[in-house]
């Protein structure tokens, strides 16, 4: 059985980005490298150390925990030119009018140490867009459905579960007013709230993807004629270029297949699209977009083998 990420220097990601630095600009742009920290938790301590909100401080997506990673972020009118921590590293890109947000990113680059691998197909394709365990954590998922479902309740226990500064504040806050959910949860960081949300709507995505490839596996297996090859293909094909809903309460399926699974998945869940409209806390209420099916994977080559 191979292993990956026995430490983060198994596990290099560098942020693709398509943001342009100027030279003038109310936003700073830092190119932040971490070592075995989540992205939120590595902006956290970069906030502290800056005394700035962290509301101030913009990036593009989650990188992984358990990994060396280097991503672009922006910090609101900020007077230093770089940092370092443990751990985490601040080095100057430039200055921009806009801050770094979800959608400023072209892709990863990516350097994974295999152990024990023995043998690794060097054409790889065809691999699955999953969202990958730096979505989860412990409970994300869980505490988004809760947000989703209104269980305000449930949400506030589910993350007091984990010990940290915000759920710290959570409890200081409870102290004084027992049962104002809502209002606890709206002292966590809008990125980090909206995280549960994400991580929520990765879990469908998964599963959707899930469901969906195991029918056309199926489908192509019982495909039984001269030409099974040139039928698997096709499908392949097909299927390649299909994109699969993050769903939101804006979301429209237009592919019957997908949207039966989506639906089943639904009902499962216990929840509709138009539960993604939280009124109580409206910047958390997520419309929904489409995500690629596959990866498209560029440039892959294994540099070297050794003995491990």
């Amino acid at each position: 059985m191979y292993k990956i990420k026995e430490t983060p220097e198994d596990f290099v990601v560098k942020e693709i980005t398509n943001v342009k630095a100027e030279e003038k600009g109310s936003y700073s742009y830092f190119w932040l490298k971490k070592r075995d920290y989540t992205t939120v938790k590595a902006v956290e301590k970069v906030a502290e150390r800056l005394r700035i909100p962290v509301k101030n401080i913009g990036f593009a997506g989650s990188k992984d925990k358990r990994a060396v990673t280097e991503q672009l972020i922006s910090i609101k009118n900020c007077g230093v030119k770089g940092l370092e921590l443990k751990d985490i590293k601040l080095k100057y890109f430039g200055k921009g009018i806009n801050p770094i947000s979800l959608g400023d990113l072209k892709g990863n680059e990516f350097v994974i140490t295999v152990k024990d691998y023995g043998k690794i197909n060097d054409k790889i394709r065809d691999i699955p867009n999953y969202f990958d365990e730096q979505r989860f954590s412990k409970n994300n998922a869980e505490v988004g459905k809760a947000i989703v479902k209104k269980d305000f309740k449930n949400a506030v226990e589910l993350i007091l579960e984990n010990k940290g500064d915000f759920e710290e504040k959570l409890r200081g806050y409870l102290k004084q007013k027992p049962t104002d959910y809502i209002g606890a949860l709206r002292k966590i960081n809008k990125k980090i709230l909206k995280l549960y949300i994400h991580a929520y709507q990765s879990y469908i995505f998964n599963e959707t993807v899930n469901q969906y490839l195991k029918i056309k596996t199926i489908n192509t297996e019982n495909i039984i004629n001269k030409e099974l090859t040139i039928e698997k293909d096709i499908i392949k094909n097909k299927i390649k270029k299909k994109k699969i809903p993050i769903i939101g309460f804006g979301s429209e399926i237009k592919d019957e297949e997908i949207k039966k699974i989506v639906d089943g998945i639904l009902e499962k869940e216990g929840i509709n699209l138009r539960d993604f409209i939280i009124p109580q806390i409206p910047e958390l209420s997520s419309e929904g977009i489409d995500r690629e099916l596959f990866i498209d994977v560029k440039d892959f080559k294994i540099v070297e083998k050794e003995k491990d």
